[in-house]
């Protein structure tokens, strides 16, 4: 596969042109649906680029939508053939969070508010395990290792020539809750103050003392990407399944959230203090 082509995101550029074709002919989905004898769960799917795409869904698609122009037709057959390709997440067997990561790795921007844990592109290699482990206490350790290995490669995004532009708001219960020994979270710390001086990367940490915030409902994140084609993403982790909100009032929502959340949060430089006070804590 080449290296620029990410098919999660192929995916969704297709199955927003789908939705757009549907829209100028006037269909709605379950129209669609019945043209085409499946259900309407399908077609959505399809539009929201949650599902594989394939060429023969394009023909028929374009078939209902009468698109006459075959440079269209062969574009979108294109990209529905590149989105059944495999990105490199895909090496390391079924990973649950598989839609994300190429979200991820396309995207340009990532802003994050952690209330609980060090961002996964932030984490060292030992807190990774450790965390996985006690999160998922019934997982094997293959699969332990399994996880690891791709949060680190995640990671390559932070040093890329071209390098994720990363924000992150963390809670002050991320740095307290002792995560595997306290040499770990001395470490982990650490190479948070670190890495939170590199240009392309803002660490703000939200003490307690600020009490009641916008951010009391739990993690989020919200991505952008480099082609204006692409609408942004908020992403919420869940237990059995994930939620992934691209509706312009929801994205526009949590961005005013995470404004707050940053204007209540210390500014970088005494974030970057803040951290270091508490690692020495860990080294007592």
């Amino acid at each position: 596969m080449a290296s620029n082509v990410n098919p999660t995101v192929r995916r969704r550029r297709l199955g927003q042109e789908l939705r757009r074709l549907r829209e100028l002919k006037g269909m709605t989905a379950e129209e669609v649906a019945e043209r085409l004898l499946v259900s309407q769960s399908k077609i959505s799917r399809l539009e929201n680029g949650r599902r594989s795409i394939s060429q023969r869904d394009v023909r028929d698609l374009c078939g209902v939508y009468e698109v006459e122009d075959h440079r269209i037709v062969d574009s979108l057959m294109q990209m529905a053939k590149d989105s059944r390709q495999q990105g490199w997440w895909h090496a390391f067997g079924d990973i649950p969070y598989s839609v994300y990561i190429g979200l991820e790795t396309d995207a340009a921007s990532l802003r994050v508010y952690e209330p609980q844990v060090v961002p996964g592109l932030l984490q060292t290699p030992a807190y990774a395990e450790a965390l996985i482990q006690g999160a998922l206490p019934e997982t094997p350790t293959t699969d332990v290792e399994k996880r690891v290995q791709v949060r680190l490669r995640r990671q390559e995004r932070i040093s890329a020539d071209e390098p994720l532009r990363l924000w992150a708001v963390v809670d002050e219960a991320a740095l307290r809750r002792a995560v595997g020994s306290r040499l770990i979270m001395r470490e982990q710390l650490e190479q948070l103050v670190e890495q939170s001086q590199l240009p392309h990367v803002t660490v703000q940490i939200l003490p307690f003392e600020m009490g009641a915030h916008p951010g009391l409902n739990g993690q989020y994140a919200i991505l952008e990407f480099p082609d204006a084609a692409d609408s942004s993403v908020v992403y919420i982790e869940g237990v059995t399944s994930d939620l992934y909100l691209e509706k312009a009032h929801d994205v526009q929502k949590y961005s005013v959230m995470y404004e707050h959340l940053r204007a209540q949060a210390l500014n970088a430089e005494q974030s970057r203090q803040f951290i270091a006070d508490i690692a020495k804590e860990y080294a007592r």
